[in-house]
């Protein structure tokens, strides 16, 4: 996300005195909160905040009781994270992190490289200088924080905007066409157990821009350059497009997960409508995995004026919130399924079960395991998978792997051992050949 202003549509009218006489949908037991919600359809519900906040009462309380998922503003950027060249600084992003995991919260790392927001050093250099400096900046800092991080933006804003569907014009983009492919591979090896992400502004409906990033990563998928899932930032005016839903379902289909990751809105009187969208938008989808807002309350916002979040500045619950809220507790898609091919098993009475969807194309998968609390809490697991003849594993995330062929072992890491009773979490994996079809073995620690 930019500090300075981004080309937008324009909020239209006043929040509408009938929007807030909405009233919470469900049952007495419905969840009460987002990240609660979220949680009980297998998805988490974040914010992005900055360190600088985390000392008002008012918003450290909202961070701590609503959401289950934090994402820096702006403290694991380039310019805050290296500003010297080869001299890290993490205090702030640290801080953010520690915020995060205290609370049992995800935590998404933004962002490796991105054309803005780069130190001044990196700005004066070009070419094969410049390119072994961002793969440097990504490797040192994916491995600080190695695994710690639910899932990396690996990669920031990097095509352009208009009808040609193209690469933006960016130092970065003029070391060479492959630096993404660079940057992801870079990643992957520094921390194997974090999802790696592409994250991008005005794709949040089929369009050329959109398009051009789909191509890119079915592109990934079919050469084997680790990717693991898209952002859609989703910075919304007062509508928002027909076909959200089912870009988010055609980048799913390529066997990666999909995440709103920079949610605002416009206030106006469309505002809680389109939330509640976007959020039935991502239930919809099996492997829409979670959303964040870009802040907690409108007087946290980087637009200015546009009262864009689900709180006001005093820390109030909008009718936007509830809209949120109700969608939620309305239910959508609880498993991931990104094929027919599924192994479903019972929940067993204590411990904890295991299940498997594989997205296959010829020669290769990914696999999504989806592990399962039983009637006690867990507390750390490993599931063991058996995998065909000539199947090898090229790569896991967001768990620790032993073997790559036969029968091989997955462990927790660090931010999704512990699992509450009858809650669940996911890893996954990617193989050439054929994925594993037999139900996988969960022990739990």
């Amino acid at each position: 996300m930019l500090r300075h202003p981004r080309r937008l549509l324009a909020a239209a009218l006043a929040l509408s005195a009938g929007a807030a006489g909405l009233v919470l949908a469900g049952t007495a037991d419905a969840a009460t909160t987002l990240g609660a919600s979220a949680a009980e359809k297998g998805r988490y519900f974040g914010a992005a905040i900055a360190a600088g906040r985390l000392g008002d009462a008012t918003y450290t309380r909202l961070l701590t009781t609503e959401f289950t998922s934090v994402t820096p503003e702006n403290e694991m950027k380039w310019d805050a994270t290296e500003p010297q060249q080869g001299r890290f600084t993490f205090t702030n992003g640290d801080r953010i992190l520690n915020q995060g995991l205290s609370n049992g919260s995800k935590v998404r790392g933004h962002a490796l490289l991105w054309h803005a927001q780069q130190p001044g050093w990196a700005q004066s250099l070009s070419g094969s200088a410049l390119r072994t400096a961002a793969i440097n900046h990504v490797t040192q800092v994916a491995t600080h924080y190695r695994g710690k991080i639910y899932a990396w933006d690996v990669v920031n804003e990097a095509f352009a905007d208009g009808g040609s569907g193209g690469r933006r014009d960016s130092n970065l983009q003029r070391t060479g066409n492959d630096w993404i492919e660079a940057a992801f591979r870079a990643a992957r090896a520094a921390d194997p157990g974090a999802k790696l992400c592409y994250n991008d502004y005005n794709t949040d409906g089929i369009n050329a821009k959109s398009t051009g990033i789909y191509t890119m990563v079915r592109d990934f998928k079919a050469r084997g350059v680790p990717i693991d899932c898209v952002g859609f930032q989703s910075h919304l005016g007062t509508g928002v497009d027909s076909t959200y839903q089912a870009n988010l379902q055609r980048f799913a289909d390529l066997g990666v997960d999909v995440q709103i990751t920079e949610l605002d809105v416009a206030q106006g009187a469309n505002q809680a409508n389109i939330y509640a969208t976007v959020t039935r938008a991502c239930l919809a989808v099996a492997r829409c995995t979670g959303i964040t807002v870009w802040g907690i309350r409108d007087t946290d916002s980087w637009r200015t004026g546009d009262n864009p979040l689900l709180f006001d500045g005093s820390g109030n619950r909008k009718a936007a919130y509830t809209s949120v809220l109700n969608a939620l507790n309305a239910g959508g898609t609880t498993t991931p399924t990104s094929s027919p091919t599924s192994t479903p098993t019972s929940v067993p009475s204590a411990g904890c079960s295991a299940t498997v969807s594989l997205n296959s194309w010829n020669g290769g998968y990914v696999a999504t395991v989806r592990v399962r609390a039983g009637s006690s809490a867990v507390n750390g697991w490993t599931v063991t998978v058996a995998l065909p003849g000539g199947s090898a594993l090229t790569g896991v995330w967001s768990a620790t792997g032993s073997g790559t062929s036969g029968t091989v072992s997955f462990g927790n890491v660090a931010y999704n051992g512990q699992i509450p009773a009858g809650g669940s979490t996911e890893f996954g994996f990617q193989g050439t050949g054929s994925g594993p079809t037999a139900t996988p073995a969960c022990r739990a620690s």
